[in-house]
């Protein structure tokens, strides 16, 4: 999906492996944008999310999978990274604790919010995976 040779490619490519922070916007069923931050895992492919299992964003997606994600700018309007794309809820996901790269993303913002990996994911039991369609990024 995103072209690792191109500078801007590449460049969104470090941006989803590093970044803490993804805005998962959703459609209600009244048609209103419903954005949300996120915690998520990018493999190079898809987008792995976790939520609560009564959270509002699970009921737009049971409606309507179209959904799009992006990154904060730097700040002045610059690096931007946004995704038109699909999702779903993921049952052959693995939970959150035991997904190596996820747990090590965010040890230290799970322990700063008192919990155990474990914790966590009882907690954010649903997976969602995400599946671009299109890339923007410059």
């Amino acid at each position: 999906m995103l072209n690792l040779d191109s500078p801007a490619g590449a460049q969104a490519d470090q941006r989803l492996r590093s970044e803490l922070i993804l805005w998962l916007v959703t459609v209600r069923a009244d048609g209103q944008p419903q954005a949300s931050p996120v915690w998520f895992l990018w493999d190079g492919t898809t987008i792995l999310v976790f939520s609560q299992p009564n959270a509002l964003k699970l009921r737009n997606l049971a409606a309507n999978p179209r959904v799009a994600v992006h990154l904060d700018s730097d700040g002045i309007g610059g690096d931007i990274v946004t995704i038109d794309a699909t999702a779903a809820v993921d049952r052959d996901a693995p939970p959150a604790d035991q997904l190596e790269g996820y747990v090590a993303k965010y040890q230290a913002r799970i322990q700063a919010l008192g919990y155990t990996p474990a914790q966590l994911a009882k907690g954010f039991s649903v997976a969602i995976r995400i599946r671009p369609l299109r890339v923007r990024a410059f």
